[in-house]
């Protein structure tokens, strides 16, 4: 691979890790709201779906890595 589609590669993983930042500031602030909940709320409906949107944030985070990962070795330094 060329000098030109490495640069290429490499912006494109800052890029991905920039949004890779922005889910995890979402993940900590849904995370934070859920467990703030008062009790009587915590075996509620908005409670699982708190506790799903984390799930799924944390999902997107490790496919974001994995993402990451084949970038770099796709430019097989």
């Amino acid at each position: 691979m060329n000098k030109a589609r490495r640069a290429e590669i490499n912006r494109i993983i800052e890029a991905i890790s920039a949004l890779k930042e922005d889910i995890e500031a979402v993940l900590e602030e849904e995370s934070e709201y859920m467990e703030n909940m008062p009790e009587n709320l915590q075996c509620s409906e908005k409670h699982e779906v708190a506790e799903e949107a984390c799930s799924q944030l944390e999902e997107a985070a490790e496919y974001i890595d994995s993402v990451i990962e084949n970038l770099e070795n796709a430019k097989g330094e």
